[in-house]
């Protein structure tokens, strides 16, 4: 498993390289080489990450000339001693709330408008509580470089009351967490962030 998310993390860098050389280059031989690179790393990544090859190629097409790593937002809320949690759409399974930062939008309001959507509760941002690289950590292979924000909000106003684009919102024990939407957050991870939450410590890989 760890061989294969290495080799997924490669092949992103050679992908995000030819998609940088053909923004860039004049050369028509160089096209050439760099258009068969990024078409063979499609496959290979396709391959590796279980995507369809079509979806891969539709990712990395819609890059930037520079490809840059894309940012995830999420919001740590504890009330009584329970954590609040999202059912994701995607896979039915449970996550912190958050979700893709829009551009436009600073971090902070990001992580509030995510919690405010998904559960209907308005918070206020207390910390920041860790700085992630996704691929240094336990997740699924996927074709996204993402790096993870992690905050600390508490609870201002609203009811639960989750929105369209989840399945449900409640809150866990600790001890009994519900089953994790891995590619947003692993059972290692809530610890570490209850640990930084209790603590003046900022994590950051």
């Amino acid at each position: 498993m760890r061989l294969g998310i290495e080799v997924l993390d490669y092949l992103k860098r050679v992908q995000a390289m030819a998609k940088t050389g053909l923004s860039y280059t004049e050369n028509p031989y160089d096209v050439e080489r760099y258009e068969e690179l990024r078409d063979y790393t499609n496959k290979m990544i396709s391959l590796i990450s279980g995507m369809q090859n079509e979806e891969v190629k539709a990712y990395f097409d819609h890059l930037d000339r520079y490809p840059t790593p894309k940012v995830d937002v999420r919001a740590f809320v504890v009330k009584e001693e329970r954590l609040l949690m999202v059912c994701e759409n995607t896979d039915g399974k449970w996550a912190i709330p958050g979700g893709w930062a829009d551009i436009g939008v600073s971090p902070e309001e990001n992580v509030i408008k995510e919690v405010k959507e998904e559960t209907g509760f308005q918070v206020k941002v207390k910390k920041l509580l860790a700085v992630w690289d996704k691929r240094k950590h336990d997740h699924p292979p996927a074709a996204e470089y993402v790096y993870k924000l992690n905050f600390l909000c508490e609870i201002t106003g609203g009811s639960l009351n989750p929105g369209h684009e989840t399945l449900g919102a409640d809150f866990f024990e600790f001890e009994n967490l519900p089953e994790l939407s891995l590619d947003r957050n692993t059972t290692k991870q809530i610890l570490k962030l209850r640990e930084l939450a209790r603590s003046s410590e900022t994590a950051f890989d």
